[in-house]
């Protein structure tokens, strides 16, 4: 995909500060600089993660898999997706994603699953553009992605 690609090693510390913009994008503290930089590490060492990036900093994408039973296959999960201010609406977003979804049919995916916040319509809006939907199985209602601190 244009001007995305896997992140390399010496790639860490752009994609830690690209981490930090989203955690500050939220108007969160937490996680420190410190844990995000620990943390961009470990999951770069983990072959069930990838970091997609936009050099040099312009935006990243984290993508996640696991093997699912009921596919038979691994599934992916787009965990992140951060454009930074100066590149919004100029496509990026789509182009990272495009990118992650190609990603995960190299890998034999079946299934991809997303989940973002409802106060973000313009996620949202590209994330169904680009073919993602609330999903039903068994029929009856809409499944929910909860979640439970522990």
């Amino acid at each position: 995909m244009r001007d995305v690609r896997p992140a390399e090693p010496e790639d860490l510390p752009a994609v830690a500060r690209l981490v930090g913009a989203f955690r500050d994008f939220w108007g969160r503290s937490e996680p420190t600089t410190e844990q995000i930089e620990r943390g961009v590490a470990l999951l770069h060492a983990d072959p069930g993660a990838e970091f997609l990036l936009a050099p040099p900093d312009r935006g990243f994408a984290l993508i996640r898999f696991r093997y699912v039973v009921w596919t038979d296959s691994e599934e992916c999960e787009l965990e992140d997706l951060y454009v930074r201010d100066s590149e919004r609406r100029s496509g990026l977003g789509r182009t990272l994603s495009e990118a992650a979804i190609e990603r995960a049919r190299e890998r034999g995916c079946r299934r991809m699953n997303i989940s973002a916040n409802d106060a973000n319509g313009p996620a949202i809006a590209l994330y169904r553009a680009l073919g993602f939907s609330a999903w039903h199985d068994p029929r009856g209602g809409n499944n929910l992605s909860l979640r439970r601190v522990l």
